[in-house]
């Protein structure tokens, strides 16, 4: 059933693991994909052979707890949680993670497509090939040639414009760490920290993550961009179309059905 675990879980962890393999019907779990101080990453498998990514945050150390509160903090969609209560500020967050990933899903942002929350646990869609998780852009920015990457940087601004304008969403992370490469796609991970428009530090955290893609792209990669105020500028013109993928996913299979 766990195949490989690295370390004791508690047994209420356990049991919220348990509830989760029931849910979706998962088989094992196979191995860590990315482990970090507060959260692990396993890659799991269903009893049909699906293939799963399930986050399970581990512990809420003190240093941990201070730096969340500025993302929970002045987000309208958690007022009143009580940030004293490790237990709860750890579901909170779980929680947010989810909601962040289902609102960006929804809007067509390029994110694992997300099954559950439970507990301290996010189940999500497994980006990999083989077993193993897709690489981030981070590990791959030497391989990549001078073509590939101009494309990925104007497909990192086209995504963060789908956030903004579509999900109505700043990610208040958004770096070469956070993006991963898969099939020449490029998907947004990472986004417990993302906060609504409404943030009173929406804007701030905007324009750190403009300067993350320019510094990286432009300056690490070469890539000729223009500079951060006229890319933030224009993620802020909102150009895209926003089509909610949920409408046109019901749209294919109405007619799949007609057909």
């Amino acid at each position: 059933m766990f195949e490989t675990v690295e370390e004791v879980w508690d047994s209420q962890t356990l049991l919220a693991a348990y509830e989760v393999m029931r849910r979706l019907r998962i088989d094992r779990f196979a191995g860590v994909v990315s482990a970090g101080k507060e959260a692990r990453v396993y890659r799991a498998i269903g009893r049909d052979g699906k293939e799963y990514a399930v986050k399970i945050y581990l512990t809420v150390t003190a240093e941990f707890r201070k730096s969340i509160q500025k993302y929970l903090l002045g987000d309208p969609r958690f007022e009143g949680v009580d940030i004293s209560n490790t237990k709860k500020l750890f579901f909170a967050w779980a929680r947010k993670e989810y909601r962040n990933l289902k609102r960006m899903w929804e809007a067509g942002v390029n994110v694992p497509r997300p099954y559950l929350v439970y507990q301290n646990i996010i189940v999500m869609e497994f980006l990999g090939r083989n077993g193993l998780r897709a690489p981030t852009l981070h590990e791959v920015k030497h391989e990549l040639e001078p073509e590939e990457a101009e494309k990925l940087a104007w497909e990192a601004v086209d995504q963060y414009a789908r956030i903004y304008c579509c999900a109505r969403l700043v990610h208040a992370d958004y770096s070469e760490y956070n993006l991963m490469l898969l099939d020449g796609k490029l998907y947004v991970i990472d986004v417990a920290q993302a906060v609504s428009l409404e943030h009173p530090n929406a804007e701030d955290f905007l324009r750190h993550d403009i300067e993350n893609i320019y510094r990286f792209f432009h300056k690490q990669l070469g890539v000729e961009l223009p500079e951060p105020q006229e890319l933030l500028e224009r993620v802020k013109q909102c150009r895209i179309q926003c089509v909610e993928r949920k409408v046109e996913e019901e749209t294919q299979r109405a007619s799949r059905r007609a057909g």
